[in-house]
């Protein structure tokens, strides 16, 4: 096994010419921006960490490679830097070129429409997200738990059919209700619905190339086109918020791009980190936390719309839950190892 650090070295290499970049482009205000997105983005999405690991350790080396190598490229430049982009051009009624125009020669306006819009990404990001954790607490054959009033039900409620969708579409129709006018509402919706789509599809189609399901009957996300598909648009909706609430910080999209990237860049290397030590398996509810800070984040995107949440409370919230799941699998170790002495002395 590789000492820890070997996972972070491309990563600081990264962080290394992002932080020279920003000092040419803006000098030491641009490298602290930079630095405060990279810690931003890597709290906001250490549970999209945690959930990666969980799927990869399905995976074989070359697919993990793939997802750190390939990945990587969508993740820093086609969510950080091509995806807002396409967002101005829709929202603005303009083409890419002009969208492109508009972040480098009047970024105030760039950032004003990229926020216009941000209901419906919050919309589609969020019901997506919904479905993510609505998919791990409600499957059938879970027999794990770590909230066990809250987590027990949920499972039980997995012999309905396609009960997800229909809880994420109820959360979406009264996060509608807080929405002021009717366009906006109507547009929430829609992108909401999309959202749930989305989510059905990429997991039809890793169940149509590879399979939904283990030998034990376990939810997997089986490695190929398909589940990459899928961990490219799980990180998309991660970073979604993270992405539009930049630009409370800066209007600049290269030090957007690289804030964001860095941060990304983070997010990959603690998932492989978790991946090759088996984290996941030596602390049984750390996959558990996640997940459920996968769902405060949803909440947070369907509800937030109105009434906005600081990015650094949603990160700490998140961050609170993985540390608390953590300290539970602890105690949960040591219970067991007491139980085992015992039962080796009698």
């Amino acid at each position: 096994m590789k000492p820890w650090y070997r996972h972070f070295i491309g990563t600081f290499v990264f962080c290394t010419i992002a932080v020279a970049v920003a000092w040419y482009v803006g000098g030491w205000a641009a490298v602290a921006t930079v630095i405060f997105l990279t810690v931003l983005e890597t709290s906001l999405s250490f549970d999209n960490a945690v959930v990666n690991a969980g799927i990869l350790a399905n995976w074989n080396e070359v697919w993990r490679r793939r997802f750190l190598t390939w990945g990587m490229i969508i993740a820093v430049f086609g969510m950080r830097l091509v995806f807002p982009v396409l967002i101005v051009a829709v929202a603005g009624g303009v083409g890419p070129v002009a969208a492109v125009d508009l972040a480098i020669n009047d970024p105030q306006e760039y950032g004003r429409v990229l926020a216009a819009a941000h209901h419906q990404i919050a919309a589609f990001g969020g019901a997506f997200l919904m479905m993510v954790y609505l998919h791990f607490f409600v499957a059938a054959h879970k027999t794990e738990h770590w909230l066990v009033a809250i987590e027990r039900p949920l499972t039980r409620l997995g012999k309905m059919e396609a009960v997800e969708a229909a809880l994420t579409l109820a959360l979406l129709l009264v996060a509608a209700y807080l929405i002021d006018g009717d366009v906006r509402r109507g547009e929430f919706v829609v992108a909401g619905v999309w959202g749930v789509v989305t989510f059905i599809f990429t997991k039809g189609l890793t169940a149509f190339l590879g399979g939904d399901a283990d030998e034990n009957h376990t939810r997997v996300v089986k490695q190929g086109a398909a589940g990459f598909l899928y961990l490219e648009l799980l990180d998309a909706s991660f970073s979604f918020d993270g992405v539009v609430g930049a630009f409370a910080l800066t209007h600049n999209l290269v030090i957007i791009t690289l804030g964001l990237g860095a941060g990304a860049f983070f997010v990959r290397s603690f998932t492989l980190m978790l991946v090759e030590r088996g984290t996941l398996d030596t602390y049984r509810f750390l996959e558990h936390g996640a997940f459920w800070a996968v769902g405060v984040l949803a909440v947070i995107m369907l509800a937030g719309v109105e009434f906005h949440v600081p990015e650094a409370i949603t990160g700490l919230l998140g961050g609170l839950l993985i540390v608390l799941a953590l300290g539970s699998s602890i105690s949960a170790n040591r219970r067991e190892a007491r139980v085992s002495a015992k039962g080796e002395t009698q």
